[in-house]
């Protein structure tokens, strides 16, 4: 008995002393990595700020029934990939799986439309899908996205493709390649949706188990099948540019001119249907040849029905996501990653001078130079030694004596040169000391 009692203590005490670890389809962002997502969300904004995108944020979690009437029941999405739970007062919630639907909801909910003119609206945050962990796909990954709000004019479309591609570009992303299609109205698409019915129905047992399920529901979807059968399958299908209405003919046709207008190449791919229903008229995607079987970067296009099918007024709508994930990894092949360090290093010797140190850093960083501390309490030298491997230009040298005297070291890391500073004149030098620092860097 006592054996039995001491091994489930000891059992107990080995489950405590486990480490916890992230789970699956979920990482961890490290310092060394941060700065590239840094580097995006600044070039971004100032992208999205010239074209006067207003930056929106809405909740992580939504009603359950957002996405059910907003990204359409049959989509592999609802379907499958949602993370949904029931919160304590019996209400169903979802982690946002996109950032569309939320956009929408609060444009509709806060009256946004109530405003003149179109609205040009932003976004950068996590996004939840359960699929299947891969490289460039997690089930916690993160998306920028853009929606054009009130406007119906094929410039609309044309702008968010042209701001995605400047994006791209600023950041030095290469070897790109638009995909480009029209999924016309709800009519065009009831139409060709019994054609490829009937063309597929021949076929179905020789399509995958997901393409069967999704013939009855989402026959659409089936043109975006990666099974090397059912793509055979569906070379020969009826094209939906074969489909379209008068309307969506002439829209579309407008679309090509002015994206060759801007000089953005493109492919015409009949089969690219995205994969969420709201998708009408334009649809799209940038791909790029440097990530291999997770090649798409950005997708996106015009969703007119969206807004009203959420329970708000009949407003056209045009938008796009970039997956940030699959973004991070081509600037990691192409770039070296963006580095911050601090111009300054101080380091300290004696109680007087710790105590001198803390506050003289923190002025100096008010006065906007990057300074870093030395915490460590260690000998000179030792402290002389990081703040060589810490990039800083220049190292401050505070001991109690100077801390005494109200005076500081400067010295040059590259050439030792050593200049002393009181420390008020420092502080108020410091924009002439920052330009000295650049011109020694």
């Amino acid at each position: 008995m006592l054996l039995a009692v001491s091994h489930i203590l000891a059992r107990i005490y080995i489950l405590e002393m486990e480490s916890i670890q992230s789970l699956r389809g979920t990482r961890d962002i490290l310092p060394e990595e941060v700065g590239y997502w840094q580097w995006v969300a600044s070039v971004a904004e100032e992208t999205l700020a010239r074209g006067n995108y207003q930056e929106i944020r809405t909740p992580i979690f939504e009603p359950t029934a957002l996405f059910e009437r907003g990204i359409g029941e049959a989509t592999d999405v609802v379907g499958k990939e949602m993370y949904t739970f029931c919160d304590r007062g019996d209400r169903s919630i979802t982690l946002r799986p996109e950032g569309t639907a939320g956009v929408v909801r609060a444009y509709i909910e806060r009256k946004l439309f109530a405003n003149p003119g179109v609205q040009r609206l932003w976004y950068m945050g996590p996004m939840f899908r359960y699929e299947r962990p891969q490289a460039g796909r997690q089930r916690q990954f993160h998306q920028l996205g853009v929606e054009v709000l009130g406007s119906d004019d094929p410039r609309a479309d044309v702008e968010v493709i042209a701001v995605a591609v400047d994006i791209l570009k600023s950041l030095g992303v290469t070897n790109l390649h638009l995909n480009l299609n029209s999924v016309g109205d709800r009519t065009d698409r009831q139409n060709y949706r019994q054609a490829l019915v009937d063309y597929l129905t021949p076929f179905q047992d020789e399509l995958d188990q997901d393409s069967r399920d999704r013939l009855t529901r989402n026959p659409m979807r089936i043109l975006d099948s990666k099974d090397e059968r059912t793509q055979e399958i569906t070379r020969d299908a009826p094209s939906i540019l074969d489909y379209l209405g008068e309307r969506s003919q002439s829209h579309f046709e407008r679309v090509q001119y002015l994206i060759k207008e801007l000089g953005i190449s493109y492919t015409l791919n009949p089969r690219l249907v995205r994969g969420l229903d709201y998708y009408t008229h334009t649809a799209f995607e940038i791909i790029s040849d440097d990530l291999g079987a997770q090649a798409t970067v950005c997708g996106g296009g015009r969703y007119d029905g969206l807004v009203q099918e959420l329970g708000g007024p009949e407003v056209p709508a045009v938008g796009w996501a970039i997956g940030l994930e699959r973004l991070i990894i081509l600037l990691q092949q192409l770039h070296q990653p963006p580095q911050v360090t601090p111009e300054l290093y101080l380091v300290s010797r004696g109680e007087k001078a710790e105590a001198n140190s803390l506050i003289l850093a923190q002025k100096l960083r008010q006065a906007g130079l990057r300074v870093e501390l030395d915490l460590s309490g260690s000998a000179f030298g030792k402290q002389f030694k990081r703040a060589d491997r810490s990039g800083a230009v220049a190292c401050l040298v505070l001991g109690d004596a100077e801390a005494i005297a109200g005076t500081v070291n400067l010295k040059w890391l590259k050439s030792g040169e050593q200049t002393v500073f009181n420390q008020v004149d420092l502080i108020a030098k410091a924009d002439q000391i920052k330009q000295q620092l650049i011109a020694n860097n």
